[in-house]
């Protein structure tokens, strides 16, 4: 088994993946770092895109393409990546062949992200998750809410399991829409799955928006605004582009009300005003 990624300039990211699908559609591993994100696809030899597929991908912002050979227990050494996690003191992110602590009660949000999508552990998903919660405590758990670029679900399965309702989960990507409705069927919610290009079209108008995206496309988002939400929760961006995310949303009718930091990471919640 071959491991083939692809590490671009994060600005670029959201192409990249979009190209990368086409030549990949069973879905891609995705990891990031401060100055790069990386998607990663598995195959057998001969199977794989040829490289100058991959080069022409990434195009002006390529950082990187690297082959590795994957040992051939590398499936199960995989879900030994995903451990559940614990966001505040009452939700649980875990994947299924995790179970949940018997001692401890919570929100079990189950998620089983194949290769492709997250299962709640990086900081961006969690910091989402725990101005969710700080929310929902307040009593604002309730209307509709959008997901914009779903991927797993996470975000809208918690979204539906704190109370919002209806719930929509956006995605440009069908792998992402088909993994997000098998993990919605496994939790036992219902989410309307909608398959949107964010870059060319607004987001719906709903009271409360969450989207866990890169920098330019929340900077995209921003300008396409129709209606400012009463509640935007946002991350997906490195703390040194807070403040031109914050700008850009500003320019949207919306204003930071609270910032979080986690490591190099940041995300934001926006209210309307």
């Amino acid at each position: 088994m071959i491991r083939l990624a692809v590490r671009c300039r994060p600005e670029i990211a959201d192409r990249v993946l979009s190209e990368l699908l086409e030549l990949a559609p069973g879905g891609v591993e995705e990891d990031e770092g401060r100055d790069w994100v990386e998607y990663a696809i598995y195959g057998p030899p001969g199977e794989l895109p040829a490289l100058p597929e991959l080069e022409a991908v990434a195009a002006e912002g390529l950082v990187e393409i690297s082959s590795t050979e994957i040992p051939d227990d590398w499936a199960d050494s995989w879900r030994d990546f995903h451990q559940p996690v614990w966001v505040g003191e009452r939700l649980l992110v875990r994947p299924s062949w995790a179970e949940a602590p018997e001692q401890r009660a919570g929100i079990d949000v189950v998620i089983d992200p194949g290769q492709a999508f997250g299962t709640g552990a990086h900081a961006t998903t969690t910091m989402c998750l725990e101005l969710l919660l700080e929310l929902a405590d307040k009593g604002e758990a309730r209307g509709p809410l959008g997901d914009l670029g779903t991927g797993s679900g996470v975000l809208a399965i918690a979204a539906a399991k704190l109370g919002w309702e209806p719930v929509v989960a956006l995605d440009h990507e069908r792998a992402a829409l088909e993994a997000a409705g098998a993990n919605a069927t496994a939790n036992g919610v219902d989410l309307e799955l909608r398959r949107v290009n964010l870059r060319d079209k607004p987001p719906p108008p709903m009271p409360t928006l969450v989207a866990n995206l890169t920098a330019p496309l929340l900077r995209a988002v921003a300008v396409r605004l129709e209606m400012p939400p009463r509640n935007l929760v946002c991350s997906g961006l490195l703390a040194t582009e807070s403040d031109g995310v914050a700008a850009a949303l500003a320019g949207g009718g919306l204003r930071v009300a609270a910032e979080r930091m986690s490591g190099d990471w940041a995300a934001l919640l926006c209210r309307a005003g």
